[in-house]
């Protein structure tokens, strides 16, 4: 990976090299474009590399909900729940946390699911031709996921969700019993109910499939660059980014997917985005560590459970604090006990523990669109949870957005102006 260096001038510059970033070098690499992909750190190596690896297309409800204006409180003063803030953060995070409580209301929820229903749509399309093109279509699994209760009451209020879902066209099969085994032998007894999704898929490593694309990318004529962008400057033409060292590069097109941190480029820009970083955890087991079939989902604890080619890894929560907050490890521990509840019969040594923080946006709606301030700038940042699930549909809006052609699907609900 080359270091930024003198003045330069490229097609495109895309500033993040997460897998959204990754994706969307891929796919204007694949157009004909010049691209560079500029990377403050390694490539993939943030939540690119210890998300849970998950292509959650039937992922169509936002976290703002009306159900999450109920169970929000009793989570928010557990330091170990499902959303925590700690203390220290709290007046930091309110203005953020005041957003997701208005996009939580009923009306807007409904629009938001609609908005998520028709990216993941694209997504489950654009992932399919994405993977084909790379020739990565073997890290790909299309096992499914199993979404788990532990009674019939809490299995019965996720059934509106459901109904939902199904009304989208995502293939949804309740299950319990002798199914419920079959799908995943070895789980707990308390364990009464499920919802298996056969559209889910996972990759046999989140960071291992990134590179794998980029790999794909640079094959196209990408470039990769270590540097920090610091500024943005729109100019006649152009975009001129000014990078840490003093150095700059002139590009024909930019786009800001720097996940969390771009919220302060797009400042640069005049543009105030609500986005807020959101930590995750996980324990990656060794391989082995138990007979793992397919993703294992406790959305009432916060967590999954993956089988990855590196291991099983068990993570997930939510923890709204700025980066420089101290990490609080505990939250993993607790999820593998948890895991390890559901899961009798887990291995928990030799695990590794991981934390990274995800872009979330308080209506749980990515930003994808022209920046105000240029139309050769285009957001694609604010993915929460679903950056590697919404990575190929994303790549294929901003790809259309740059080489001037009209989006696959409307991008009026993930526009930058919309707060």
């Amino acid at each position: 990976m080359a270091k930024a260096g003198a003045e330069d001038q490229v097609d495109v510059a895309i500033v993040g090299g997460g897998i959204i970033g990754i994706a969307c070098a891929f796919r204007l690499a694949a157009a004909g474009r010049q691209v560079v992909l500029i990377e403050r750190d390694e490539p993939a190596n943030a939540a690119s590399r210890g998300n849970a690896g998950a292509f959650a297309f039937p992922a169509i409800q936002p976290l703002a909900s009306p159900g999450i204006l109920l169970k929000a409180p009793k989570w928010l003063v557990d330091p170990l729940g499902p959303l925590a803030i700690p203390p220290a953060e709290f007046a930091a995070v309110l203005p953020w946390l005041l957003r997701f409580f208005r996009a939580s209301m009923s009306g807007r929820v409904e629009a938001s699911t609609a908005a998520l229903a028709a990216l993941n749509r694209l997504s489950e399309r654009e992932t399919a031709a994405l993977v084909y093109e790379a020739g990565i279509g073997g890290m790909v699994r299309a096992d499914g996921a199993l979404e788990l209760y532990e009674s019939e009451a809490e299995w019965r209020a996720s059934l509106p969700g459901w109904q939902r879902c199904e009304a989208a066209g995502i293939t949804v099969e309740h299950v319990a019993d002798d199914r419920l085994a079959e799908l995943q032998p070895g789980l707990s007894p308390r364990l009464v109910r499920g919802v298996f999704l056969p559209q889910w898929q996972t990759v046999s490593d989140p960071r291992d499939y990134a590179l794998a694309l980029l790999r794909a990318a640079e094959a196209h004529g990408a470039r990769v660059l270590q540097g920090a962008v610091t500024r943005l400057a729109p100019q006649n033409g152009g975009v001129e980014l000014v990078l840490e060292d003093g150095k700059a590069l002139r590009a024909g097109h930019v786009v800001l997917a720097a996940g969390p941190w771009s919220k302060t480029l797009a400042a640069s820009l005049g543009d105030r985005m609500p986005v807020t970083p959101e930590r995750g955890y996980n324990t990656t087991l060794p391989p082995g560590a138990f007979d793992l079939k397919r993703q294992l989902i406790f959305a009432a604890h916060g967590f999954v459970v993956t089988p990855l080619d590196t291991g099983i890894r068990v993570g997930g929560a939510s923890e709204l604090a700025r980066f420089e907050a101290p990490v609080n490890f505990k939250r993993a521990r607790h999820m593998l006990d948890k895991a390890a509840a559901f899961m009798p019969g887990l291995k928990r040594e030799g695990g590794i523990e991981w934390m990274g923080s995800r872009p979330s946006m308080p209506d749980s709606l990515p930003v994808i669109g022209r920046a105000p301030a240029s139309p050769r700038i285009v957001y694609a940042f604010g993915h929460g949870h679903l950056g590697l699930t919404q990575s190929a549909a994303t790549a294929r809006l901003v790809g259309d957005l740059v080489l001037g052609q009209a989006p696959s699907i409307d991008i009026g609900p993930f526009r930058p102006d919309r707060f």
